[in-house]
């Protein structure tokens, strides 16, 4: 599949939502950080912006739900207009019964580990989603740096996913930049969320586009087997 750019929205003006989605038109999905104070130690967006963010712009959402009992809210955000929807394994009472629920409400499934939760336990649970976000910073605040000890756990779970042949995509977020997006796609990461990296640029557009490129530039650089990073 071809490489994914969705900045994050957590980045944004907050006072102008709508102009804010309407300048990164050209990414591929809009990635909504929800949180609620309790799983992660700040407090966000909830069901009543991403629904006026679905009107706002014809960029799919892709929500993140760092919160408390997705079991019970997932299904909120998909009739919000979310169109791909992660919850975080470390807070689902149980994941594959969710992730069966997102997608028969016809929303994209997918699931969040944090940087200390590991992929392997979670091996058989794969088939059951979509997307699997490996998070490069602790849940909860943007800006922070990116966590290097994440990239073998990233080819760990691309390893994985092409063990078993899965058109799973790899999303990874968390200080995701120019200086860190070729590394992280060289590891078999192919959907990125990008925040300051974005809407800290003069042109968010453009440093999509940037971004974009550089990712691309990484798979298909010298040494990474056929020229593409597997499992696309």
């Amino acid at each position: 599949m071809a490489l994914q750019i969705n900045p994050s929205i957590l980045s944004a003006d907050f006072s102008r939502l709508a102009d804010e989605a309407k300048a990164v038109e050209g990414a591929d999905w809009l990635h909504v950080d929800v949180m609620d104070n309790h799983f992660v130690p700040n407090l966000t967006l909830g069901v009543p912006v991403v629904e006026s963010l679905g009107k706002a712009t014809d960029t799919p959402l892709d929500c993140h739900l760092m919160i408390e009992d997705p079991d019970r809210w997932a299904p909120q955000y998909i009739e919000a207009g979310a169109g791909s929807v992660t919850f975080h394994v470390e807070a689902a009472a149980a994941p594959v019964r969710l992730a069966r629920e997102i997608r028969a409400k016809g929303a994209r499934a997918s699931m969040a580990l944090k940087p200390a939760t590991p992929i392997e336990p979670y091996e058989d649970l794969l088939p059951e989603l979509d997307m699997l976000l490996v998070m490069t910073v602790e849940p909860g605040f943007g800006g922070q740096a990116f966590l290097d000890i994440m990239l073998p756990k990233i080819r760990r779970t691309r390893q994985l996913i092409d063990k078993h042949g899965l058109e799973l995509w790899l999303q990874v977020d968390g200080g995701v930049s120019a200086a860190t997006i070729e590394r992280c796609a060289e590891a078999g990461a192919d959907v990125f969320v990008a925040g300051s990296a974005v809407y800290g640029a003069q042109d968010p557009a453009k440093a999509v586009a940037e971004l974009r490129q550089l990712a691309e530039k990484a798979t298909t650089a010298p040494g990474t087997g056929d020229g593409l990073v597997t499992g696309r």
